[in-house]
């Protein structure tokens, strides 16, 4: 019997040297007459424990982590001496099985319960798990029925607007057209993200899967895929899965025999961050200027080259194959309020144990933080947490006990956004935090509207203003007036959300800001 020895290949597990480590694994099995096969699959998503190695075994996965080049020879002797019957698994970097390790077993996995465990290229394997069941149930359904289910599911945009899928669906479905497109927004550029990447490179037929339910639901034929060019893997691993899908029959022309069509393909982004929302997400597509549209019109009325269209994130199409396997009363039995189903949450920044996280809403930030990430890396005081990427709130230590919940969220003022949490320890500069989400706007801008184009540059010299003191009083006043300015009169959540962490910041840890505190937050 072979031995199946399983090293990630995804984004994060190649920076960490996963190559070097499967080469030398291979090297090292064959020199000590193990027969192994090298199968270099997804990330659990526990990057922390990176490059994890797996190994098949009759009771189980077992795994070691994190193994570098200098362990592989004794992880492999630790194993080989196993195997041999000689003594149990005795070495600094063994885990046990898999799915008892605590960060894993903690999660109630949905979207991501496929991720890590085969190669994400092989079709075979992903259709042994379950996969394409969802979209098997959505060809015998009508395309109002696949709707009704997902309204049923309670599934909101998980981009970061947590607009409800089902209602941006149906007004896809009602509006008239020959022609009707489904868009994948994969240009996840939001610091501390990273869930998009990881499902796109570990569990790739997910989304090919939901897209191409979305596409039966409102009548599309025709599907792309708007990825971030910084994801060279996701790239190649993408096409792979869209070329073996096409082969397979679960794409293109005559889907599964059912007389439907759905044909996808995966175009390149701009390099902008602005080109995440999504009407310049549709401009840069049809290969003009990343620059954001007004509304109305709706994209779902007309989006893409004027037609209807669904434009939806990674992770929104990715739940879409879950819940027509499962269903939709089994996913909106997690979570609370109108907050349904799982959030994949993305702990980064100055943490112990980063890495993706997939939980029930509810479950509180502090929890997220200290049972996942076990405090800071340094092993200072955590003192603020952003949550939402660069246009979410710095969070001070009284708020940390808000469960994740889109409303509870914006009832302080924050919000859950696509998910990414960065923690910074006490040596940060929370005015510097501010200074740079005005400078942020001020690169990323796509310059259409004046409070966005003109008040993050003024933003930037008020706060150089404040933190040198000068007129300190009256600049405050007026950082304030301008931030209500771009979050009032914006055209899109890039100027109208860059105030929330510099008004957090303002508010929370003043003291920064060369302002005398009024007490501890």
């Amino acid at each position: 019997m072979r031995m199946q020895i399983f090293i990630p290949q995804d984004t994060t597990a190649l920076a960490l040297g996963a190559d070097k480590v499967s080469s030398l694994v291979a090297k090292g099995a064959e020199s000590r007459g193990l027969h192994a096969d090298i199968i270099r699959n997804g990330s659990r998503g526990m990057f922390w424990l990176e490059p994890l190695v797996e190994v098949q075994t009759k009771s189980g996965r077992i795994a070691f982590g994190p193994v570098n080049t200098s362990d592989v020879d004794s992880v492999l002797d630790a194993l080989q001496a196993s195997l041999d019957g000689k003594v149990l698994i005795d070495h600094a970097l063994y885990l046990g099985e898999v799915k008892q390790i605590e960060y894993l077993a903690k999660q109630q996995r949905l979207t991501f319960k496929r991720s890590g465990i085969a190669d994400p290229a092989c079709i075979t394997s992903y259709q042994r798990l379950q996969g394409f069941v969802g979209l098997t149930k959505a060809l015998s359904m009508t395309g109002q029925d696949i709707v009704d289910e997902l309204k049923n599911s309670g599934l909101r945009g998980r981009g970061g607007a947590a607009f409800p899928a089902g209602i941006k669906w149906q007004t896809v479905l009602d509006t008239a057209g020959e022609q009707k497109y489904i868009v994948c927004n994969a240009d996840e550029g939001d610091s501390g993200t990273f869930a998009d990447r990881l499902l796109m490179e570990s569990d790739p037929y997910q989304l090919i899967e939901g897209m191409t339910i979305a596409g039966l639901a409102v009548g599309a034929n025709q599907g792309y895929i708007y990825l971030r060019s910084e994801y060279p893997v996701a790239h190649k691993i993408l096409n792979i899965a869209i070329e073996r899908a096409t082969d397979a029959g679960f794409l293109g022309a005559n889907v599964c025999n059912s007389g439907k069509d759905f044909f996808l393909e995966v175009r390149l982004g701009a390099g902008a961050y602005i080109c995440g929302e999504e009407t310049s997400l549709l401009e840069s597509l049809e290969g003009k200027r990343g620059m954001v549209r007004a509304k109305p019109p709706l994209p779902a009325i007309e989006g893409l080259f004027g037609k209807p269209t669904v434009v939806n994130n990674v992770l929104t199409l990715g739940a879409v194959a879950s819940i027509l396997e499962q269903g939709s009363d089994i996913y909106k039995n997690f979570g609370m309020g109108r907050s349904r189903g799982t959030l994949a949450v993305q702990l980064a920044g100055n943490v112990k144990r980063g890495g993706l996280i997939e939980l029930a809403f509810g479950v509180t930030l502090r929890e997220v933080v200290e049972d996942f990430g076990c405090g800071t890396l340094s092993g200072r005081p955590i003192r603020a947490i952003q949550m939402g990427g660069p246009l979410g709130a710095f969070l001070p230590k009284s708020q940390w006990d808000t469960p994740l919940d889109y409303e509870a969220f914006s009832a302080i003022k924050a919000m859950i956004g696509h998910g990414g949490i960065v923690v910074f320890d006490d040596t940060v500069d929370m005015a510097a935090q501010a200074r740079f989400a005005m400078e942020f706007c001020v690169i990323e801008s796509c310059g259409k509207c004046t409070p966005c184009r003109i008040g993050s540059v003024r933003g930037v010299e008020v706060i150089d203003r404040i933190v040198a003191n000068e007129d300190r009083d009256n600049n405050l006043i007026l950082l304030h007036d301008l931030c209500d300015t771009m979050e009032l009169g914006s055209l899109c959540a890039m100027g109208g959300m860059t105030p929330f962490p510099v008004r957090s910041a303002l508010t929370y840890f003043e003291e920064d800001f060369g302002i005398s505190s009024r007490g501890d937050h």
